[in-house]
């Protein structure tokens, strides 16, 4: 049987989202183990050891088991700083929030994250400054090919700009959100989002636009014991 090449994440893409955000951290791209029929039974990635594997899963299975739920902020952001995320001042991750490979997860200054919400930074994870982010907002950095005979994985870095608001219940998948954006609630972000644009709907599409004037809030929200 021939080796099928899988898909995979578009250079292009990853260079701008780069360029957007130097801190993103990207996980090395899968190389791919094959079986003597050439099927896909495994991967590897570039210095990415059984342990350092391991102690990804275990640290990302007992925060959202168990740390997520402690009422302080500064416990819960300890321990994700501990385990290699990037978090800056007066950012607030709320209680339920459910994150998969922390070390690949980068959040500005005077962020808001919401309750429930789930970051999963398989393929990289890196948000501004002054974002806002509602409660059971879902970042899915993760895709698969699904005209692969072997359904594999493609992590793909997910980009959001200083001073975006996503609203609650919305999807974002393996996007680039320009500064200012705005998504509407219950809405799926399945492509880029331009600057300053209000999108809506599933998919996403431009409905409105935002004036440029009102980026100059704080995005600073912590509440005691959230």
């Amino acid at each position: 049987m021939v080796f099928v090449e899988p898909a995979s994440a578009d250079p292009a893409d990853i260079a701008r989202k780069l360029a957007a955000n130097p801190k993103l951290k990207i996980p090395p791209a899968p190389q791919w183990i094959l079986d003597d029929d050439h099927r896909v039974i495994g991967a590897v990635q570039e210095g990415v050891t059984r342990y350092r594997m391991a102690r990804n899963y275990l640290a990302a299975l007992i925060y959202n088991s168990f740390v997520t739920h402690i009422p302080f902020h500064a416990v819960r952001q300890a321990y994700l700083r501990l385990f290699g995320a990037t978090i800056g001042k007066d950012t607030a991750i709320n209680r339920g929030t459910a994150i998969w490979d922390i070390e690949y997860l980068t959040i500005g200054d005077r962020c808001s994250i919401g309750f429930q919400c789930l970051l999963d930074c398989r393929g990289g994870i890196a948000i501004g400054d002054d974002v806002v982010i509602a409660s059971d907002t879902q970042f899915v950095g993760l895709s698969h090919d699904v005209n692969h005979p072997d359904f594999v994985p493609i992590p793909i870095p997910i980009v959001v700009e200083d001073y975006v608001w996503i609203a609650s219940r919305a999807m974002i998948l393996q996007t680039h959100i320009h500064r200012g954006a705005v998504v509407a609630a219950h809405a799926v972000v399945n492509t880029d989002v331009g600057e300053l644009e209000i999108v809506g709907g599933v998919p996403a599409k431009v409905i409105g636009k935002r004036n440029p004037e009102a980026l100059k809030y704080s995005g600073k929200f912590k509440l005691l014991f959230s």
